[in-house]
């Protein structure tokens, strides 16, 4: 008999995940159900200091993201939702000084402009800008963690465009 409750059980849930096209999903994503495509245009960098890297691996980190985490299917050109937008800001500065006033720490931020379109839905487009930032020591050369640090904000920066985006929060 507890077989069959839990086989029950899960067919219920099975159903229910089957059931459920388009208007949600486990990321808590809010999807329109007549959403069925997006598209991310490459996002220049307008930035004074220029990560030649930056530009690709953001707009290749955002697609991958709607598509591991949604079920649209990423395309380009025209879609049911439109991202674009671009890099505005790449810098390192000072972030905290020692004791003897030393700079121990620096901090490399990234900004970006966002541009968000929903042909299904109008009124959640948005135009927005987003930061992120990371500190490291400021005794290690900044070539040896500019690709980390820039990886680990740059997955920051595709969460917070995705939430804001689909998840509404």
């Amino acid at each position: 008999m507890k077989t069959f409750k839990i086989c029950a059980v899960l067919l219920a849930v099975a159903l229910l995940a089957t059931g459920c096209k388009g208007g949600y999903s486990f990321t808590g994503a809010s999807i329109p159900p007549n959403a069925k495509t997006i598209s991310v245009s490459t996002f220049p960098n307008y930035a004074t200091t220029v990560n030649p890297q930056l530009s690709q691996k953001l707009t290749d980190d955002l697609r991958n993201l709607f598509a591991s985490q949604t079920s649209l299917n990423v395309v380009n050109g025209d879609a049911d939702l439109q991202i674009s937008g671009e890099i505005t800001s790449y810098t390192t500065r000072a972030a905290a000084l020692s004791a003897n006033d030393d700079v121990s720490m620096n901090r490399l931020t990234i900004t970006i402009k966002v541009k968000f379109i929903n042909n299904c839905d109008p009124d959640a487009n948005f135009e927005q800008s987003f930061s992120r930032y990371r500190d490291y020591n400021a005794q290690l050369n900044f070539s040896s963690v500019e690709n980390s640090l820039m990886g680990e904000i740059v997955s920051e920066l595709c969460d917070d465009v995705f939430n804001k985006s689909v998840v509404n929060w």
